[in-house]
């Protein structure tokens, strides 16, 4: 599909925690889309911190899952402050430079990415100081409540809202690129104009990880 001069552009609120991995390709998936539909992401922050441990209350957490989600505080944090820094227009750019250096380079335990990545996109790295301090929370509680109002408490990240319904997904293996993310996003555009659509799944299977190729 040739994306022609007087297409209306379409604004696709997607939300995000840096530290997940299937919002990391759904969100690559997305820029593809990007390429091949009048389509442009509006970048926005969730919490997985926030859902798990403080609105599901940590109910059947492991140990090792409870530790990812305290640490999963600081990455979010420091976003909200680019934003409060910057503007929210800075989001897609960081979540890219800290997304890289989490999944692709698999540099979730290094300390050096927030830095980094803030350097990467001209931002201060006195923001890296907001990874531990709880001034910004409030912020992000409402950028998240603003998703999770309505898709619920029983699904994740990544959340996206295609024509006025937020939707859980699509969550994906790979990103599908070119044509064939287009017609990805044709398909969920077509089922979010049922407006009492609520759920379509399929199980992905043990050790089934995302692919960040």
């Amino acid at each position: 599909m040739t994306i022609t001069k007087d297409a209306e552009l379409v604004e696709v609120p997607f939300w995000f925690d840096p530290l997940c991995p299937w919002a990391w390709v759904t969100s690559r998936w997305l820029l593809e889309v990007e390429k091949v539909r009048p389509v442009q992401a509006d970048w926005r922050v969730m919490s997985l911190a926030h859902l798990n441990l403080v609105q599901r209350k940590g109910e059947g957490m492991s140990e090792d899952y409870r530790n990812q989600m305290e640490k999963a505080w600081g990455p979010v944090r420091v976003c909200a402050a680019a934003a409060e820094h910057a503007g929210r227009g800075v989001l897609g750019p960081l979540y890219t430079a800290i997304g890289t250096r989490f999944h692709n380079q698999k540099r979730r335990d290094d300390p050096t990415v927030i830095t980094e990545a803030l350097a990467e996109v001209g931002l201060p790295a006195a923001l890296a100081a907001a990874a531990d301090s709880d001034a910004l929370d409030p912020l992000i509680r409402d950028s998240h409540d603003e998703a999770f109002n309505e898709v619920g408490l029983d699904v994740g990240t990544p959340v996206l809202r295609v024509g006025g319904m937020a939707l859980f997904g699509p969550v994906i293996r790979q990103a599908p690129r070119g044509e064939a993310a287009g017609r990805l996003w044709d398909g969920l555009a077509l089922v979010a104009e049922t407006e009492d659509f609520f759920e379509l799944k399929r199980s992905r299977g043990r050790g089934v990880r995302p692919s960040f190729d």
